[in-house]
């Protein structure tokens, strides 16, 4: 999995860093989430899940994995 966050829709409500505090933080000025593992491990996958259809605002992308 690879995910990433559309800092423009984002409105800094915190759900993805109350639910996967590994994979995401806030930025201190305006809330905005902040991704700190783009390509989190099979064990908090299930988190991230979580956190992206928490987003009240759907800012959360997830994708497969490259197959690099």
């Amino acid at each position: 999995m690879r995910m990433t966050v559309d800092t423009e829709r984002c409105i800094g409500s915190g759900m993805c860093a109350l639910t996967a505090g590994e994979v995401f933080d806030q930025h201190q000025e305006d809330g905005t989430a902040i991704v700190l593992r783009p390509d989190p491990p099979a064990e908090v996958q299930d988190s991230v899940r979580e956190a992206a259809g928490l987003c009240p605002a759907a800012a959360i992308v997830l994708s497969p994995a490259d197959d690099r």
